[in-house]
This record gives structure tokens, C-alpha cells and sequence, in this order.
């Protein structure tokens, strides 16, 4: 069983979200929307990824969807924090897991490096439910994490152009991969974006 499988069996539907399909020409492909909602509707705020893997490669994850655990833990340093979404992906050729945090404005620095680093430790409890109780020891082995900022998402629902890197830079982004919270891709004022360039 694939590990994208044991993760469709381990997590409820209800907090994971649907691809869409997108039929261009021939060809099939898919795309998510990332939907933060809030409690007025009006500011809510979503941002839409395309060229999504299929939907046996992937699951998207909202880690936000259970109350923080400040039953248990202190929440001193942020450990009861966590991002918005977790994408983990496994095809042929790559395997990723990508922690995604999303504001409407632009969020502390620090903040958001323990929500990420929340999201990870999410997975990483994942990767032990699986090998305890699915008995796969290498579950979620060998895969590069992947971690991403969203700030100043706009309220517009004009179709836009794809968030691209030869037309608008990343924010605060050096040469290094954004392997690590401290390290994340900062992305600003995007409509929608490419699964590939995130990775």
C-alpha cells in the first residue's frame, strides 16, 4: 500500500480537501484550492495551486483542523501551534511533503516559523501512527520537506495569471532551498500558483 494510500485510511475526509480536475485540450490535470474561511465570509481568503500530482499522489491536509493541544502542552515556545495546510505528495519520481502557512496580511516572522515547525511535528506523529499501526517502517521516509509563506492574499476573484518567478520575485528569498521553517519560501499577493515552483 502507497503512503499516500495508509494516509487517505489514517485522516478523516473531512480534514483533507479535494483536487479539481481541469481539462486543457487532451490533457487532464489538477488543482487545489487553499481556502482560509473565517467566521465573516467576507474575509475569507483563498489561493489556488495548479499542475497538482493525481489524486492517488497526493493528499492535502488542513492541520489546523483540530483545537490546539494546550491541554497538554505549556505553548510556551509554540508548540501548539500549527500552519494551515500540509501537501504531501508521492509519485514516480519525487516525493515532497510541503507545510504551507497562509495570511490575509503579513504575519510575524517568528510566528510563522512555529506554525511551520508545528506542521512538521504533525507529520512526523503521522510518520509514527503509520509505522506502529500500518506496520510500514518506512513510511514518510526519504521525503524533502518543502516550507512556504503566503502573505497579502488578495480579496479579488479576478482571473489572474499564474504567480511566476521570471514576472515577480519571492520576498526575502536566498539562493537555499527553503527546506526548513527558518528557511521558508515568502510568497506575497498571489491568485494562484504552480505546484512545481513551490517545490
Amino acid at each position: 500500500m502507497s503512503d499516500i494510500a495508509i494516509l487517505k485510511q489514517m485522516i478523516k475526509e473531512s480534514a483533507t480537501l479535494p483536487l479539481s480536475e481541469q481539462q486543457n485540450g487532451k490533457r487532464l490535470s489538477y488543482a487545489i484550492a487553499l481556502t482560509e474561511t473565517q467566521s465573516k465570509p467576507e474575509n475569507s481568503y483563498s489561493v489556488t495551486i495548479n499542475g497538482m500530482p493525481k489524486h492517488d499522489e497526493v493528499i492535502v491536509i488542513k492541520a489546523d483542523a483540530f483545537p490546539a493541544p494546550r491541554k497538554i502542552f505549556q505553548g510556551n515556545k509554540g508548540e501548539c501551534k500549527r500552519a494551515d495546510f500540509v501537501i504531501i505528495a508521492n509519485s514516480n519520481t519525487e516525493r515532497f511533503i510541503l507545510c504551507i502557512e497562509m495570511k490575509k496580511k503579513k504575519g510575524s516572522n517568528k510566528a510563522i516559523i512555529q506554525q511551520l515547525t508545528g506542521a512538521k511535528c504533525f507529520v512526523s506523529y503521522c510518520q509514527e501512527i503509520g509505522k506502529a499501526f500500518w506496520h510500514k517502517q518506512n513510511f514518510l521516509d526519504a521525503y524533502q520537506y518543502r516550507f512556504v509563506s503566503i502573505g497579502h492574499i488578495s480579496m479579488s476573484k479576478k482571473r489572474t495569471r499564474p504567480y511566476s518567478p521570471k514576472k515577480q520575485k519571492p520576498t526575502d528569498r536566498s539562493n537555499s532551498i527553503h527546506d526548513s521553517p527558518e528557511k521558508m519560501l515568502k510568497i506575497s499577493s498571489p491568485n494562484s500558483l504552480e505546484f512545481n515552483y513551490l517545490l
